[in-house]
């Protein structure tokens, strides 16, 4: 596990058993549940990213408060190598630049600290906020996967490819 991270507002630290419940709560949100569903049982759901060992699960603090997650995971093979990223945040603290700062964090210690030259991230193609949000940072639209992901509904949706060479990290 990495060490903690600190950008201009918020705290990363690899994310604990502790961080369960509250991450779970802020999944059930509507507003992320939207975006990240699951079977239904969330406590579940969150602990099993937690343990899996293919991805690097952090607790998004703020005010001392833990607000969300971000996580990364890396594809190892050299001729393919980046490390790709995925965030929720609490809808309380939507639209006051977090989801930004933790991006940013997270982007300069993968491309800084590992080396990783290329980053991805793939929003739901309706996802307006969230695509303003990662090209404050850099990203740009690399293309559109159609039906990508499946919904809560169980109908598939689009889903926007960006990615972000470590040079052009703002």
């Amino acid at each position: 596990m990495s060490t903690t991270l600190y950008g201009t507002a918020v705290t990363l630290r690899p994310a604990t058993a502790e961080d369960v419940a509250p991450l779970a709560e802020i999944r059930a949100a509507p507003e992320v549940f939207a975006r990240w569903h699951g079977t239904g049982d969330l406590p579940a759901e969150v602990a099993e990213s937690l343990a899996d060992p293919g991805t690097e699960v952090f607790a998004v603090e703020h005010a001392g408060r833990v607000v969300g997650a971000v996580q990364w995971y890396a594809e190892t093979d050299p001729d393919y190598r980046h490390a790709g990223i995925d965030i929720f945040l609490d809808p309380a603290v939507h639209g006051r630049g977090l989801g930004a700062d933790a991006v940013r964090t997270l982007a300069r210690h993968l491309t800084g600290t590992l080396g990783f030259h290329r980053l991805v991230i793939d929003p739901a193609a309706d996802n307006a906020a969230a695509i303003r949000c990662y090209a404050k940072v850099g990203f740009r639209p690399v293309g559109v996967m159609r039906s990508y992901e499946r919904g809560p509904d169980g109908t598939w949706h689009d889903g926007l490819l960006m990615d972000l060479l470590a040079a052009e990290l703002s």
